[in-house]
């Protein structure tokens, strides 16, 4: 595999965003739903926030990308998803699914394996222990947060394999993986664990450069690189989470080629396919 200009790569992403203000579609849970909206908004996107069954199918077709969150669950909403993940597949829309709780309940786990077998998702993103779950491995959960895990990488691989497509899993360090390759992401800040919504952020951002990236792998890879530089921006301005909050939302609208080429860390390597 040539050596991938990971910082470049992540740039020219974030300035075809901008330019193509692509419209983002989330089903998402309500303790982030404002803070999405306000991300995707942020980062050069257009939200919309949908999940009404009479308009899913046609909101679904203004979309660039769907986004995916089981955080705040009923059963109404699921059949939403199902439909809406349903008509994005038929049409060819990139579908990005946050498993949020996955392993915490059985309703969680059940609806996430019920939407991998009935969508096609392109990227998978959230904490080692819900991946650890979905790939079959041994994980801790309390709450909607990973409290013990074993190797998040092979998490991350099993997933992306299950799925058919990449997955991303979150934590002091990132990892991103799909049948082939394997990538961590060394940015990012122990601040951005103190908010609520910061993972639910980040999915978006996702579903916004897999709005302009094809490879669901460099997408996930460059949405994590630019959320973390985000984070390090945001926390060396702040003074604690109250603040971090604000600094993070304009830390993701100045983000910039010059920054992103500047405070990259992150890495790749090719894999043996499953």
């Amino acid at each position: 595999m040539a050596e991938l200009d990971l910082a470049e790569l992540t740039a020219q992403s974030l300035a075809r965003i901008r330019e193509r203000t692509p419209l983002i579609h989330n089903i998402t849970n309500f303790v982030v739903m404002n803070d999405t909206a306000n991300v995707l908004l942020a980062i050069g996107a257009s939200p919309v926030m949908a999940h009404a069954i009479e308009e899913i199918r046609e909101m679904v077709s203004y979309a660039s990308a769907l986004v995916l969150n089981i955080g705040t669950l009923e059963e109404r909403w699921i059949e939403a998803m199902l439909a809406a993940g349903e008509e994005a597949n038929a049409r060819h829309i990139p579908v990005v699914l946050d498993p949020v709780g996955a392993g915490a309940t059985g309703f969680r786990t059940a609806t996430t394996e019920r939407i991998r077998s009935a969508v096609q998702v392109a990227v998978v993103r959230g904490n080692a222990a819900e991946l650890a779950t979905i790939a079959g491995l041994e994980a801790r959960i309390r709450g909607v947060d990973s409290v013990a895990t074993g190797d998040p990488v092979s998490a991350a691989r099993l997933t992306a394999i299950r799925f058919g497509g990449a997955a991303v899993v979150s934590g002091a360090v990132d990892y991103v993986a799909d049948a082939t390759r394997e990538a961590e992401v060394h940015n990012g800040h122990s601040m951005m664990s103190r908010i609520t919504g910061s993972g639910c952020m980040a999915t978006a951002i996702v579903g916004a450069f897999l709005a302009v990236e094809p490879d669901p792998f460099l997408a996930g890879l460059e949405a994590t690189i630019a959320f973390g530089i985000a984070g390090e921006l945001a926390a060396e301005r702040s003074t604690g989470p109250g603040t971090f909050r604000g600094q993070l939302m304009d830390a993701v609208a100045a983000l910039d080629e010059a920054t992103i080429l500047a405070r990259t860390r992150a890495s790749v390597r090719e894999t043996e396919a499953a």
